[in-house]
């Protein structure tokens, strides 16, 4: 047979299955066959005229404070109303005294009162991708800080793997890749490809697969100092892990639910959180807003006119009318169907087919730091159990106090938490944190949990779209209805359950009312 050179589509298949989805991007790039997006614009509105300039944002999260800014800025006359009792919507941080309002399970958090003692129960990552929110952050001087989002000495914890004892994601990753690795190493070695390589190529794949898995000169696995010290390596010689048997790592489940995970590019590290709570970045916005922000004011109708839209909403015991030009609309799609409008048939279809998700987290005050002792500063362990992740702080490093997620789930269908108390709740996490970290019970001094299918105005965490929904009705969703009604939020984007997604659709629905305004402006100039 004739030797051939790989094509570019199959290499690429070769690096994504040695090194993963980072490993592909990368080497698309270093072809040139793909772009950088590169830095995101400043948003230039054209200023508002004498006419038709009157706006309502309905809802104070991300979306609607992002809109209220820039309209404001331009000269529109705004309104934000707001169904809850505070601004931010999903960014939700939780301090001393703060009360979460679930739906029938009223909670008051009782974290001791300090500034390094605060929990995340919405967003809790930027990546650095996410240009929007950083370019906001940036303008409204909200600091950040790097997250440590993937801890190599955190751990993977499988209770029917590994004899139910928890490995050191650093461990796995490592026997993983070099068992991997040797797999190539020994394919490439007999050229047993379908397409063979050339002398050149098979060396450097050789070449790739020792370097890529830590193997020997023979091109064997026999376990990495890259999984870290077993003990020794500074005052005494190095002993390290031996690797795992190559059966027990694909029979575990690690591999294909988070392992590559952190390869998905909203993990990739670095990873930012804002300084002392990530609803700074709602007081931010919230600083630089002079219009209206009204609060306890639930919309009851919304009903659009041949010049604009009618938004009905009591106001703290009190029904009012206003009247705007145009409507920015971030309320939940479930709550649309209940409420009173008069929108395009189709587009409440669209709205009707969305489905809400789920989202459930805990925050936990330990009195020790007790996971710094074994080397874990931040980042995030990986467990089986119905608790999903814990998180470790990435603030207040070597302070005596702090606090950690004890659960994180999402898109769990059988809302097994939802149905317990919030002291149940808190057990529960506490006796699966003890399969990972013996003691873990004792070191707990109070908690909280969020269920966001509980919660009050939201009653879920990002939108689920079908295939067949998305088709249909995502570009009509992203038109405003009656050339005057646009609906945004994360659910009117492709990265639902973000902040990005929830800004990147302002600024579509932003940058159409632009075109229609200056095509407007053009017409009236003309005449």
């Amino acid at each position: 047979m004739k030797e051939k050179n790989l094509s570019r589509r199959h290499f690429l298949g070769l690096v994504g299955a040695a090194g993963g989805s980072t490993a592909v991007y990368k080497t698309a790039m270093a072809l040139g066959l793909m772009q950088d997006t590169g830095p995101m614009a400043m948003l230039e509105l054209q200023r508002a005229g004498p006419a038709g300039k009157k706006v309502a944002v309905l809802g104070a999260g991300i979306s609607g404070l992002t809109v209220a800014y820039e309209l404001e800025r331009v000269g529109y006359d705004v309104t934000i109303i707001e169904a809850s009792r505070r601004t931010g919507g999903r960014n939700l941080t939780l301090r001393h005294g703060d009360r979460v309002d679930e739906m029938g399970q009223q909670q008051v958090c009782n974290f001791d009162d300090d500034p390094e003692l605060y929990f995340n129960a919405g967003p809790a990552r930027i990546p650095g991708h996410h240009r929007r929110i950083l370019h906001y952050c940036k303008v409204l001087e909200v600091p950040l800080i790097v997250k440590a989002n993937i801890g190599r000495n955190a751990y993977t914890h499988e209770e029917d793997h590994f004899d139910g004892k928890p490995m050191r994601i650093a461990q796995y990753m490592a026997d993983a890749r070099g068992l991997l690795a040797e797999l190539v190493y020994k394919a490439v070695d007999q050229n047993a490809f379908d397409q063979p390589l050339s002398a050149e190529d098979r060396e450097r794949m050789l070449y790739f697969a020792r370097s890529f898995g830590d193997l020997g000169s023979s091109g064997a696995y026999n376990g990495s100092m890259r999984a870290g010290y077993k003990s020794g390596g500074f005052g005494r010689p190095a002993e390290y892990y031996a690797g795992t048997e190559f059966g027990a790592l694909l029979n575990s489940h690690f591999w294909e639910r988070s392992s590559f995970s952190f390869e998905n590019p909203d993990w990739g590290e670095p990873l930012m959180e804002a300084v002392g709570g990530m609803d700074n970045i709602v007081k931010g916005f919230v600083r630089n807003i002079k219009s209206p922000i009204l609060l306890n004011a639930q919309v009851q109708s919304i009903q659009l006119q041949g010049d604009g839209v009618d938004v009905i909403y009591n106001h703290n015991g009190e029904r009012k009318k206003i009247s705007a030009d145009y409507c920015f609309n971030s309320i939940p799609s479930h709550f649309m169907a209940g409420l009173p409008n008069n929108l395009p048939a189709e587009y409440r279809k669209g709205l009707n087919s969305l489905k809400r998700g789920f989202g459930f987290k805990i925050g936990l005050q330990m009195k020790e730091r007790f996971w710094e002792r074994e080397g874990i500063y931040g980042g995030m362990t990986f467990t089986s159990q119905r608790i999903g992740e814990i998180w470790y702080p990435s603030n207040g490093i070597h302070g005596k106090k702090g606090i950690m997620l004890g659960a994180y789930k999402f898109y769990d269908p059988t809302e097994f938490f939802d149905r317990m108390t919030p002291e149940e709740r808190i057990e529960y996490a506490a006796n699966c944190g003890e399969k990972i970290h013996p003691g873990y019970s004792d070191y707990i001094e109070s908690g909280v949990s969020v269920p966001w299918r509980r919660m009050n105005h939201m009653m879920g965490c990002g939108t689920q779209w079908s295939a067949e929904a998305r088709e249909r009705y995502y570009k009509l969703l992203q038109q405003p209805a009656g050339g005057r009604h646009y609906m945004i939020g994360d659910q009117i984007s492709y990265h639902s359950s973000w902040q990005e997604g929830a800004m990147a659709s302002a600024e579509d629905a932003l940058l159409d009312l632009d075109k229609r305004v200056r095509a407007a402006t053009s017409i009236s100039m003309k005449g």
